[in-house]
Formats: C-alpha cells, structure tokens, sequence
C-alpha cells in the first residue's frame, strides 16, 4: 500500500533541509556591510594576526556562500584588488579580508600567462599521498615562514558566479597554494599548521627524489 502521509513527511523533512541549506548561505547584515564598505572598486583590508580581534577571524571556519548573491560578485572583485595590492602574493581567501566564507583568489602557475582566478565552495575531494616539502609565507602573519609537506596533486570541486559547478585535477606550486588558501577556510594557519596535524597520516616524502630511492 502506498504510504502517502510517510511521504508526504519525507518531501516536508527535505523542504526544511532545502531551506536551511538556502539560509545557511545568506550574508549577514554585517558581512554584507563589510562587504561594501567604503569605494566598492577599491581592496578591503587584509587581516594580521597581529590584531587579536582580526586573528580570531582568521581562526574561524568559513560557510558556504550563495555564489548568485550580488553581494557574493563584489566580494570576489574586492578580494582581488586586495592581493593585487599585496607585494608578490599568490593567493587569498576570505577570512583574510574578514568575511569567514569560502571563497578564494589563486594564481595559476600552471596556466599560460600565470592568470588570477576566483574559486567559490572550493573543496578538495581527493589529495595525493606523494607530497612536496618547499617553503610558505602568508599575507596575514607577518615575518613568518616555513616549510610545509603538501600533496603533489589534488582534485578539486568549485563553483563560479553562474553556480556552474567544475571539477579538475591540480598539480605542482598551484596544487601547494589551494591547500594554502583552503586551509584558511577551515581556520588553519601556516602558524599553527604543524601542531593542528600531529597526526597527518599522509606519506612525507618529496616528490622530487627518483622514484627508486622512494622504495628502499
């Protein structure tokens, strides 16, 4: 027999589910103040560890943002005038402008002509074992830098300003700065970084020894 009052409760339970996953997304009126504060043409500030109240920003864990919100369009835009202002850096994410949501600026090294690109929902779905070792700074903590273990190659999933969901694979310095700016959307910090995976269960090994030596 056809249970209509059963399904009728599971089409209301995934309407409710729907409708939080909607307004999980939604900006605050604070985000969205910060968001347009000032010239909206111009950078937003880029957030130091060196400010207790802006540090605890940067440790906060990022939601998901509506990539259709108008607010979501200027965000981006400001989020890239602030690392065009930033002496060589390679990377953004959103906790450091403020804005505890997930989004990310990174330069493609692996592209022709190295060009910026914007990331919104960023998650990677798979990382290799096979990592390299090589040095990283960060925009937000000042004078510090150190040299971290990195997956090689990563998968990645994202959404544009469209909400047109992508999916590609990411290697070599450009795979390095995704977990980079990633790890910014969970509240990791380079600073922090090694004591937070004590017990980081990838193979540290570089990538750059033969393949030979590897297996000894």
């Amino acid at each position: 027999m056809f249970d209509i009052s059963g399904n009728m409760k599971k089409i209301a339970f995934l309407f409710v589910l729907f409708m939080s996953f909607l307004n999980a997304q939604k900006l605050t009126a604070d985000e969205i103040s910060l968001i347009n504060q000032g010239d909206v043409n111009t950078a937003l500030p880029i957030y130091q560890t060196t400010d207790e109240n802006q540090h605890r920003t940067l440790l906060n864990i990022s939601a998901e943002i509506d990539p259709l919100d108008k607010n979501t369009a200027i965000l981006v835009k400001r989020m890239k005038e602030s690392l065009l202002s930033t002496d060589g850096g390679v990377g953004i994410a959103a906790p450091q402008v403020g804005i505890n949501r997930k989004v990310i600026w990174v330069q493609r090294f692996d592209k022709a002509g190295e060009p910026l690109e914007y990331f919104i929902n960023p998650v990677i779905v798979w990382r290799s074992e096979l990592q390299n070792l090589g040095p990283e700074g960060d925009l937000s903590i000042p004078d510090f830098r150190d040299q971290f273990y990195r997956s090689k190659v990563i998968q990645l999933e994202y959404v544009d300003l469209k909400g047109q969901k992508y999916s590609e694979i990411v290697e070599g310095f450009t795979a390095v700065i995704f977990q980079h700016e990633i790890d910014h959307l969970f509240g990791i910090l380079i600073s922090d970084k090694k004591e937070k995976e004590k017990n980081n269960s990838y193979q540290k090994v570089d990538a750059f020894k033969k393949a030979d030596s590897m297996t000894r």
